[in-house]
């Protein structure tokens, strides 16, 4: 019987946000004081560890301290690069890592006959055979999986974990369709277990003729989306008893996410405003990130007019930790998606022009004389310094031409 801990993407790192920086360093900090708080025999890390080859000091600091403290209460750390991890020039942090005997890089072996030829690392407390495979960006280690070797790794007796950095193709959720990623059909069969990376969502599954094909999903949420979706990251616990193996999912919290999405169509900024009001009316949010989410098209006035500043100040003002929003799918009727077939340039600015005219009163001028003043704008902010020209004297004469086209005095 054995037990192990298996997570994936910790991306130690990276979110630019200091405050939010600093939650995936806390959340491996803490997925690493369960793996000792449940005496596991090892844990396996299956790729991007960090969320760039060489990181801050200050990310490594911490992560190395809670290495050492494993290290120290005999718990190995096996892992494959992720794509990440992964370096060109081979000079990545895990090899560092590795050096100091914090960690194993598990994915080794060498070329013979223009194969792949795998090695297994054996788990001195366990006997766990564990090898695998490092990912590239782009699903460029599709060229390791071709040239594999896997007879020998078929064959080999006892139990086997094989670690990988890829999407499965089989198994790939809906929205992750156009993501790079390899047929199960590349993977050696006969595993006990699959610890996957890379694919941020959990999924477990039992294939015939494999073993238990399981994503742990990120340690912690690496973007809005995945805030929405997965509220927190997560590690699975791995036990065997006989023959089967059984896994545990532990939640890793940090902080509480709390989510508002705004319909906004056919409504004004300010009844978007207050809407938002009303769905914080009432509560607090200690330690907690907020998303706020607004789609549709607005009735009227631009996405602009929409206050976000008081918005932040009143939910910060109710201990909110972090506040972000997304709009990318909020527009405005004044400013609908216009759509012209191919052609030269001018006629495209034609186009674009005509489409718009009249949406906007700016002037009392009647649709075609309004659309030779916008051309003419444009035609002399395409103008250049003349040689010689210094930059008072090109802003002056650019000044006077716009005072003659608008008639100002």
């Amino acid at each position: 019987m054995l037990k192990f801990a298996h997570l994936a993407d910790c991306h130690i790192g990276s979110w630019r946000d200091p405050k939010l920086r600093e939650i995936s360093t806390k959340a491996f900090a803490k997925a690493m004081n369960l793996c000792m708080d449940r005496n596991v025999d090892f844990i396996l890390i299956s790729g991007d560890l960090f969320n760039t080859s060489v990181p801050s000091i200050d990310c490594l600091k911490e992560t190395v301290k809670k290495l050492k403290e494993l290290k120290d209460n005999d718990i190995p750390v096996y892992i494959v690069p992720g794509s990440h991890d992964f370096s060109p020039s081979g000079k990545t942090i895990i090899e560092v890592l590795q050096e100091a005997g914090l960690l194993t890089n598990v994915a080794k072996g060498e070329e013979s006959n223009e194969k792949l030829k795998l090695k297994f690392t054996i788990d001195k407390k366990t006997g766990a055979k564990i090898t695998g495979l490092l990912g590239k960006k782009g699903g460029l280690e599709k060229d390791y999986y071709q040239s594999l070797a896997k007879e020998h790794l078929e064959s080999e007796e006892g139990y086997k974990i094989f670690m990988f950095h890829s999407a499965l193709t089989e198994f790939k959720p809906e929205e992750m369709k156009d993501m790079d990623s390899q047929p199960l059909s590349f993977f050696p069969k006969n595993f006990n277990y699959y610890a996957g990376g890379h694919v941020h969502y959990r999924f477990r599954k039992k294939e015939d003729g494999y073993g238990l094909i399981a994503f742990p999903g990120p340690l912690f949420p690496n973007n809005f989306k995945e805030l929405e979706d997965l509220e927190r990251g997560s590690i699975y616990i791995v036990e065997t008893d006989g023959d089967e193996t059984k896994i545990e999912i532990e939640p890793i919290q940090i902080l509480n996410i709390h989510k508002i999405k705004i319909e906004a169509d056919n409504k004004t900024p300010a009844q978007v405003e207050e809407e938002i009001s009303e769905a914080v009316e009432g509560k607090e949010f200690n330690n907690t990130i907020i998303t706020l989410r607004i789609e549709g098209i607005l009735l009227s006035g631009k996405t602009s007019d929409i206050n976000f500043k008081e918005i932040y100040e009143k939910l910060y003002n109710k201990s909110a930790y972090f506040v972000m929003k997304n709009t990318n799918k909020l527009t405005t009727k004044e400013f609908e998606e216009i759509k012209v077939e191919k052609g030269s340039v001018d006629d495209i600015e034609s186009k674009m022009i005509k489409e718009h005219l009249g949406q906007i009163k700016v002037t009392d001028l009647n649709p075609e004389k309004e659309e030779r003043l916008i051309k003419d704008l444009m035609q002399t902010l395409s103008k250049e310094k003349l040689e010689g020209e210094t930059n008072p004297v090109f802003e002056s004469r650019l000044k006077q031409e716009f005072d003659n086209l608008l008639d100002l005095d």
